[in-house]
């Protein structure tokens, strides 16, 4: 009895110190991941400024960046499993600081445009640090609980980050007297700093031996990826009346057929199907696209909604200072839902920890719908949303991983920022179109009708509750360690003995 008693707080302090050091520069790492997506924010009336283009314009960089990283995402994260996520985590780094650097002197719309889109390969940072903590864990018989724990402070040093460069951007480019190039060679500076701790900080995973790429499968999915995001994004810009466009998101999911019927027949599959059909791993990837609805589709319609003047009839009016404090409010309850997760998944289950995280994001959003009128209500309904925002957004890949057969923990989370994004794109396409079609009843031409912000919220809050449920669908004992399975497993059911 002693020496079971002794072993246990043994391995868990072996657990904890193989990955202390390893988190300590990816924490670093996804700092500035955070302060990459926080810092230009304020600075895009001045880039638009700076580039001679219309406000509008600046639409295309943010959809070319979202449709590059679903196309790299799977790509790079199954060359990590094939060849070393560090390898592949220091490649993408050194093109993110490369693209950092241009965009800092880059002076056109087009070398401006490709840069933007280039700097979107830091997306495949988070599911390759997942891969690498759950690699590390796992040797010690805690991964799971490890890359919960992981992944929770992972995504506190994103949101921080984020924080810290939407605070920094604007007053640097004042205190720098509006010099553009130098306000952009900060974040370029900080993105090389990224190679330097991942080259000398981070070890190397255990690939799998024997390994090809399925060139084919990349090739077919990348196609099918390409139409139906593209798609979305000409849905945004063109708007429905546009028949093109609608064939263009026809023709994109139709190819997800073929690639189906071509990776079911390879040996060594680009997306290996049959381990998404799994009961572990089908919910989690379908949540990732649910809430990436609301996690990345609703924050410019919530934005111009706390923006708008209650002469309409709504909206909270609010000046760009009280936003971006809403907006601050947000992150930090994503923090504190970061945070919160791998304590309530040692208490309960990473099931019920996920499922209680969709609830929260479901709530936050329906209360939208009775109670937006005051300022008050807006922060609690975004700080109910952010905890369990904050929650998901490390608490899903570290479950993919968890829920992967070895030598696929990469791809298993880098689909879940790839689900993430492709229901992100939906959700940006339809969210742009319902607001416009709702304009022209606004008392003011540049707000849209409280009925267009209400689909919105509805639709958040539905598909989080869809998410929820289906979460309900995997098994009790999912994503727990190994240890935690065989006690389980062993303990007395009350029936006699056999």
């Amino acid at each position: 009895m002693t020496g079971t008693t002794a072993a246990g707080p043994r391995r868990r302090t072996t657990a904890l110190g193989v990955t202390a050091g390893l988190i300590g520069y990816l924490f670093f790492v996804e700092l500035t991941s955070g302060i990459i997506q926080g810092y230009y924010v304020p600075l895009i009336p001045d880039l638009v400024d700076h580039l001679g283009i219309h406000d509008a314009d600046f639409n295309w960089f943010e959809a070319a960046q979202l449709l590059l990283s679903a196309i790299v995402v799977p790509v790079l994260a199954k060359l990590g499993d094939m060849i070393g996520h560090k390898r592949i985590l220091l490649i993408s780094s050194i093109v993110t600081a490369a693209a950092t650097w241009w965009l800092a002197f880059a002076g056109d719309f087009t070398s401006f445009l490709v840069a933007w889109a280039l700097q979107g390969f830091y997306v495949v940072w988070l599911p390759l640090e997942v891969a690498l903590i759950f690699d590390r864990g796992r040797r010690t018989g805690h991964g799971p609980s490890q890359t919960r724990r992981a992944a929770g402070l992972l995504v506190v040093a994103l949101e921080t980050g984020a924080i810290v460069g939407a605070l920094a951007g604007g007053r640097l480019f004042s205190a720098f007297g509006g010099d553009v190039t130098l306000t952009l060679i900060l974040p370029a500076v900080a993105t090389t700093l990224v190679i330097v701790a991942i080259l000398f900080g981070v070890p190397e995973s255990e690939p799998v031996r024997g390994r090809s790429l399925d060139t084919g499968g990349f090739v077919l999915l990348t196609l099918a990826l390409l139409l139906v995001t593209s798609g979305l994004t000409f849905l945004r810009l063109e708007g429905p009346g546009a028949w093109w466009v609608w064939l263009v998101i026809a023709v994109g999911i139709a190819a997800f057929y073929p690639f189906g019927r071509y990776e079911l027949r390879h040996r060594d599959p680009a997306i290996d199907l049959r381990m998404l059909a799994r009961p572990t791993m089908w919910p989690v990837q379908l949540t990732a696209g649910l809430v990436g609805i609301s996690i990345l589709g609703a924050q410019a319609p919530l934005s111009t909604y706390a923006g708008t003047d209650p002469a309409n009839g709504y909206g909270l009016g609010l000046d760009s200072s009280d936003i971006s404090t809403l907006i601050g409010a947000y992150l930090i309850a994503m923090i504190v839902g970061a945070l919160l997760f791998p304590a309530l998944s040692r208490r309960a289950s990473p099931r019920v920890a996920m499922i209680v995280g969709t609830f929260l994001v479901a709530i936050g959003y329906c209360l939208w719908l009775p109670y937006h009128d005051e300022v008050w209500q807006g922060f609690t309904n975004m700080v109910i949303a952010g905890l369990g925002s904050g929650a998901l957004v490390g608490a899903l890949p570290a479950a993919a991983a968890a829920a992967a057969p070895v030598g696929q923990t990469g791809i298993a989370a880098g689909m879940t920022n790839t689900t993430k994004t492709i229901g992100g794109s939906f959700a940006s396409a339809v969210f742009a179109v319902v607001l416009f079609q709702g304009a022209a009843t606004a008392v003011d031409a540049t707000a849209s009708s409280l009925s267009g912000y209400l689909v919105v919220w509805a639709v958040c809050g539905g598909t989080a509750l869809v998410a929820a449920v289906l979460l309900f669908f995997v098994p009790k004992l999912a994503f727990a360690d190994p240890e935690a399975e065989a006690l389980v497993a062993a303990a007395p059911t009350g029936r006699p003995a056999a």
